[in-house]
């Protein structure tokens, strides 16, 4: 089956590197005109002067996601622009592990705002043309942690399993307006983020995966481009989890 596409506006959070950079690339392959967000303006800028040396289109918003009123600034300044957003991919997060008794209050907060509370500000930012077109994708990226938890990340764990509760609710608040939310879960993703493990590290979470591997960040932009295709408008509230059967 080939995916249908009719170009529209997109716009991923966290776009500047690892899975948000490999969904930015997928998104503008397909036509859509990407908006690049995250916090280092080299890295959102970067991803997006390739988009568009390469033939796409693209343009860079550096932004802190965790700042409501950043957020709020940004999503007024895109929709003077673009009038509204199409397609919102909620992907920017943070790390900040240690066990929780000894986990800061501002470990917490940090990793709350950053992976939880900024899809909130930017789907409350541009959700409103949406449901004036009525035709609309959101999707959140979530985590395998937010399904089965994981020692050492009860804040990361907290945020994602948050996305998956936001995104059912999203689901069934637009589905009216035929807007559809749904959440991609990855397990264990070969980024730059798990470049840092040890080759003892990496053969010790590979044991606890089924398919004895990583993932990859063209596995996760495959499943977003399709969720937010022409074809999927029948899939909303929806969990899908691309870990290699970690949380079968």
């Amino acid at each position: 089956m080939k995916l249908t596409h009719q170009p529209r506006v997109a716009l991923v959070t966290g776009a500047g590197r690892g899975i948000g950079k490999a969904i930015a690339e997928a998104l503008a392959a397909d036509g859509h005109t990407v908006l690049c967000v995250s916090k280092n303006p080299s890295s959102c800028g970067g991803v997006a002067d390739a988009i568009t040396a390469a033939g796409g289109k693209a343009k860079a918003y550096p932004v802190d996601v965790a700042d409501p009123a950043a957020v709020a600034q940004a999503c007024e300044a895109i929709l003077k622009e673009f009038e509204t957003v199409d397609i919102l991919v909620n992907n920017a997060g943070i790390t900040k592990d240690g066990l929780l008794i000894r986990m800061s209050d501002e470990d917490w907060g940090d990793v709350i705002s950053t992976n939880l509370s900024s899809a909130f500000y930017w789907v409350k930012g541009l959700v409103r043309p949406m449901t004036r077109k009525r035709w609309g994708r959101i999707v959140n990226i979530g985590s395998v942690v937010g399904r089965i938890g994981n020692p050492g990340q009860a804040n990361y764990a907290a945020a994602k399993a948050g996305m998956h509760g936001l995104t059912m609710s999203l689901a069934r608040e637009f589905a009216s307006r035929n807007i559809t939310a749904n959440t991609v879960a990855p397990g264990f993703i070969t980024t730059d983020m798990t470049d840092k493990l040890t080759d003892e590290q990496k053969d010790v979470i590979k044991k606890t995966v089924p398919l004895q591997r990583f993932g990859t960040t063209n596995d996760i932009a495959a499943l977003v481009d399709f969720l937010v295709s022409e074809n999927a408008g029948y899939i909303t509230g929806q969990v899908f989890s691309v870990d290699g059967g970690m949380a079968m």
